[in-house]
């Protein structure tokens, strides 16, 4: 058995903001494979889907604390199933990342995401997967806590539906055949435009001169000289 745990904080308003990206991946999570009419029920700290992926049985987590408690959620439901932190990725937003990248790791600091803190100081260890979305770190006069409660803008709408794709289908390939395959398939990801390169200036071609031939330029410089002169 695998637990996919999104990020996320609970209420309407919190719905679309930058901070949520992991509760959007684990909703195409649900639509894509849960059952026909089932949705998502009701347990103590969170809300959760059973799925079916391959021969694996995958439970889908949404917390219902607040981010910074997340923990709270997700370290009973390890306890309860008897799973060792390996069995475990945490669907996140990541500042340290550009708008346009995700990647998969294992362990490693929680880098000042709240929900991660929580999960890392309930389970007492770090080792347990993540799959991060970047959302780029806030614009200059922004903080880090405005930036992470806003919302997307229009023109980052595309981006960051196929991020939420390639995210779910991330977590298919981790839950189905590990970290290692799904990190050689997606941390190369990077869905960020192209930069704008400046058109290449072409030299003029540079005419030969013939000998005894006076070109235009040498003719204009003789001509101002004569009149100087009063030859004109």
């Amino acid at each position: 058995m695998k637990i996919v745990v999104g990020l996320g904080n609970v209420g309407t308003q919190y719905a679309r903001t930058r901070h949520n990206v992991g509760w959007l991946v684990l909703d195409e999570l649900a639509r894509r494979h849960a059952p026909a009419g089932q949705g998502w029920r009701k347990d103590t700290h969170a809300e959760l889907i059973e799925l079916r992926l391959g021969t694996e049985k995958v439970l889908l987590v949404r917390p219902q604390t607040m981010m910074n408690l997340s923990g709270r959620a997700v370290q009973p439901l390890l306890s309860y199933y008897r799973l060792e932190p390996d069995a475990l990725l945490v669907v996140q937003d990541d500042l340290d990342s550009p708008f346009g990248l995700l990647r998969l790791r294992r362990g490693g600091r929680h880098g000042g995401q709240n929900g991660l803190r929580d999960i890392i100081a309930r389970l007492g260890t770090e080792a347990f997967d993540r799959l991060k979305i970047g959302i780029s770190r806030p614009p200059a006069g922004r903080s880090p806590a405005d930036w992470v409660l806003s919302r997307w803008a229009d023109d980052e709408q595309a981006t960051l539906q196929q991020l939420v794709t390639l995210g779910a289908s991330a977590a298919e390939t981790w839950a189905m055949h590990g970290l290692q395959e799904a990190q050689g398939r997606y941390n190369s990801t990077d869905l960020r435009p192209e930069p704008i390169k400046p058109a290449p200036i072409k030299p003029e071609p540079i005419k030969p001169v013939l000998r005894g031939e006076v070109t235009p330029e040498a003719e204009q410089v003789q001509s101002e000289d004569r009149a100087a002169k009063g030859d004109g």
